[in-house]
């Protein structure tokens, strides 16, 4: 059992029958699973994210992937066991994934913060590497696009482009990660100043 996560007093032959049916893809048995499970696992996750919106699709996921797993998952433990562990696991991954964007965010911020040579010669530089990211923007997905330049170059907070966009702010943020991760390898070399350089006239 998770440290934290709640006891649900299950008998050992309830766990046993619930997984057999799911296996057999019983949709009453998942069913089962996740009105006993669902708000306790929503709570948990709450807690420690702090966002109703990301401990919705957390949940959401989990129960998607286990009805997408059911014939070949393993459960050694009791049944709610595995769902917090799923869980926990979800959550530090959203945790890490927030704090590299703060990360991000504090090194562009210090960048930002210096003195900038505003020769002729560095704009030209600086206008020919514009080009080069957009163009590097331009490889990524559609909606992919759309967010990172609504975030990047519009600056709207993740709420207003989750509401423009008619997405989770989950959702949302995932984009900017992935976008972020793909311009961190196709400009590697540049990547401190790819806002600034979006924004130069």
């Amino acid at each position: 059992m998770n440290q934290g996560a709640p006891t649900i007093m299950m008998s050992t032959k309830d766990h046993a029958d619930l997984l057999f049916l799911l296996k057999a893809g019983q949709a009453k048995s998942f069913e089962i699973i996740y009105h006993r499970f669902a708000d306790h696992l929503y709570t948990y996750v709450l807690k420690r994210v702090k966002s109703r919106d990301v401990s919705e699709e957390i949940v959401q996921e989990i129960f998607i992937s286990l009805w997408n797993k059911r014939e070949t998952i393993e459960i050694t433990h009791t049944l709610d066991a595995y769902l917090f562990g799923a869980a926990k696991f979800r959550i530090l991954t959203y945790i890490r994934s927030k704090a590299a964007y703060r990360q991000y965010a504090a090194n562009f911020a210090r960048f930002a913060a210096r003195k900038v040579d505003n020769s002729i010669e560095e704009m030209m530089d600086l206008k020919d590497l514009k080009y080069s990211i957009e163009t590097s923007i331009a490889e990524l997905p559609e909606k992919c696009q759309i967010a990172f330049r609504m975030s990047r170059i519009d600056h709207e907070p993740i709420s207003r482009i989750a509401e423009r966009m008619n997405i989770s702010k989950r959702t949302v943020e995932n984009y900017l990660t992935q976008a972020l991760k793909f311009l961190r390898t196709s400009l590697s070399e540049y990547l401190p100043i790819f806002v600034l350089c979006i924004n130069a006239g």
